[in-house]
């Protein structure tokens, strides 16, 4: 060989070696630097800490470095697996506000970073950990209501529906923005629905006498209002107050939307009440007391463009086809419709099943026949049902047709089925459909009258 060549491969092998050298060290550079200050504390503090924190629905706390390092196996494996954080909702067909998905780069960074040992990096430079109240997912709110007395739910195995009253009295009349009901017995609140009750401080009324609690929903409401002292007590007309109706809900997971200042919102008297015409405990096996508590957050700036809401399915404005029976052995499809009378701009979906529940799908086609996407839950589960907020209002127009599918899974392979073996579920008579064993198959959406621009909006929360 001659020695120009010698020195050619030499100097190519030299170069071969260094390019090798320097993808090792920049592949090792690159596992070495994940580090909690760095890398994963913000993910961590904008994924998981608002639900596991003191307080909240997690049963562990995630904020500080040491929270997570404690736990440093757990997260990397509900993190791997999709487990969590939880968002059931695909988000390749529909993007929603405060979404909390991880994407395929984060959940590796979780992953390198457990199997280095968890580094903290420059604990002078990682984030300052998410300041929380202990009382409220939001912060300080203006106005907390609390029970009068706690609820006694009996170890009897059986589901119990209550009415309450929370009455409260404010400074003067205001505007709220909206309501968090906090449940005291988180696994055990399964669905609560209430109402405003606004009294005109010219009349004469008694509101914070009479019963607090009715636990036979079956009587007639009127009856049950009057022993809880709710009509006027003048014996003028009206004998009852306004009434706002569905300010309070709650479900396993619900968060309440919140809008920018100038969508929604309502009014509150000086004087009233909210009445939560139905609160669901599930079945407990020892006796419970439940001490829930509604906070109330104020809004400073007047109602420009408050929002309506619709119900398809049970309890709606549309019919469910076939008839609502799921029989043993079965997993079954239902569909309901709704054609929209005028153009709207929808703001927030939130679809509801029980137990057997498997699939949701909502979408719209227009009257040319374009598809619109709402949301689409490829795995139902029932502990986590959210109310889900558009980054922007999706405009519909008039004589769009709404379609929702629901999949509901009645056999012994779906392991939350409540019955082994399985029998035939039906969403049940009167109150009987809201208990956990029947089903429901329900597409609630808020709305506004559609103007020019409203697709531009942002909705995210400030």
């Amino acid at each position: 060989m001659k020695k120009g060549c010698a020195a050619f491969f030499t100097l190519q092998a030299c170069m071969l070696l260094l390019l090798s050298c320097n993808q090792n060290t920049g592949k090792q550079k690159h596992t070495n630097d994940i580090t909690w200050s760095g890398d994963i504390a913000a993910i961590i503090h904008k994924n998981c800490s608002p639900c596991h924190r003191p307080g909240q629905s997690g049963p562990i706390n995630l904020i500080t470095y040491h929270d997570v390092v404690k736990k440093g196996g757990l997260v990397r494996f509900v993190t791997q697996s999709g487990y969590m954080p939880p968002w059931p909702a695909d988000p390749s067909y529909t993007h929603f506000t405060e979404e909390r998905v991880l994407d395929q780069h984060q959940k590796e960074l979780i992953a390198e970073w457990v199997e280095q040992g968890m580094p903290r990096g420059d604990s002078l430079k990682e984030p300052i950990p998410p300041v929380f109240n202990e009382l409220s997912f939001f912060g300080k709110p203006d106005l907390v209501i609390k029970m009068k007395e706690a609820v006694k739910l009996k170890g009897n195995g059986e589901d119990a529906f209550l009415i309450l009253k929370f009455p409260y009295e404010t400074t003067c009349d205001t505007i709220a923005d909206f309501v968090e009901f906090v449940p005291g017995q988180k696994k055990l609140v399964h669905h609560v629905n209430g109402h405003l009750v606004s009294y005109d401080a010219q009349r004469h009324f008694n509101y914070n006498s009479g019963i607090n609690l009715c636990t036979d929903t079956r009587l007639q409401l009127m009856d049950v209002y009057r022993q809880m002292h709710i009509p006027y007590t003048d014996e003028k007309k009206p004998a009852f107050p306004t009434l706002t109706p569905n300010t309070v809900y709650y479900l396993p997971g619900y968060v309440p939307p919140v809008y920018p200042a100038d969508i929604g919102g309502f009014r509150i008297k000086k004087n009233g009440l909210f009445l939560l015409n139905n609160i669901h405990y599930g079945p407990s096996k020892k006796d419970l007391l439940d001490s829930s508590y509604l906070n109330v957050f104020f809004r400073k700036t007047p109602i420009r463009r408050p929002l309506t809401e619709t119900q398809l399915g049970t309890f709606g404005v549309s019919p469910i086809e076939p008839e609502f029976v799921i029989p043993p052995n079965q997993i079954k499809t239902f569909h309901t419709q709704k054609t929209l009378p005028f153009d709207i701009s929808m703001v927030s979906v939130n679809p509801h099943m029980h137990l057997i529940g498997k699939h949701f799908l909502a979408y719209a086609v227009r009257p040319g026949g374009d598809t619109i996407p709402i949301i689409r839950i490829n795995k139902w589960d029932f502990r986590w049902q959210y109310y889900y907020t558009f980054n922007h209002p999706i405009k519909i127009e008039k004589g769009s047709i709404i379609h929702v599918y629901g999949t509901f899974d009645n056999t012994n392979n779906n392991i939350n089925n409540p019955f082994h073996p399985p029998r035939t579920i039906t969403q049940g008579n009167g109150v009987e459909s809201m208990k956990t064993t029947e089903e429901m198959f329900q597409f609630i959406f808020t709305y506004m009258p559609y103007k020019d621009g409203d697709e531009k909006m942002d909705l995210k929360r400030k």
